[in-house]
């Protein structure tokens, strides 16, 4: 679901409020587990963590107006989702994350390429989801991301 906003307090304050709890506290703990040098910004009507121009001035090659972006969290319609770019462009990521995820959550994991999808917001991994947002420093996720790009 697309939300009007402007910046991330907003997108939260708009969305429904049996799941402002949870965003607050997913955006909280990626905060305060990403690496410096992301900034956190409304990118693609989601709250997002992106590698701004100062440090990736050539921006995302789709639309180099754009910072780079590195993973999102939004409240759809029927789940929160975390989008993780990196697990997507590393299967050594990908799998980490999947090898830990049943040692925080009983459910089965419900995933797509890059996004992580949580129907029940009370079984989201607050530890696991920080614990992803720092396997990667800006300059690593530029470095996978220019590698993929080469190779399309």
């Amino acid at each position: 679901m697309k939300y009007e906003a402007n910046t991330p307090d907003e997108y939260i304050a708009a969305i429904p409020k049996e799941r402002q709890a949870a965003m607050t506290s997913l955006r909280e703990v990626i905060k305060k587990n990403l690496p410096k040098g992301f900034s956190e910004e409304i990118n693609y009507g989601m709250i997002g963590y992106v590698v701004p121009h100062s440090i990736y001035p050539d921006g995302y090659h789709c639309d180099p107006k754009l910072p780079l972006p590195f993973m999102n969290i939004a409240s759809q319609k029927s789940f929160i989702a975390v989008y993780h770019s990196g697990i997507y462009a590393n299967k050594e990521l990908m799998d980490w994350f999947v090898g830990e995820y049943p040692k925080y959550v009983k459910t089965k994991l419900d995933m797509g390429k890059s996004c992580i999808r949580f129907k029940k917001i009370d079984q989201i991994p607050m530890e696991l989801i920080g614990e992803l947002a720092s396997k990667l420093t800006p300059q690593e996720w530029v470095n996978m991301y220019e590698n993929a790009v080469k190779k399309k």
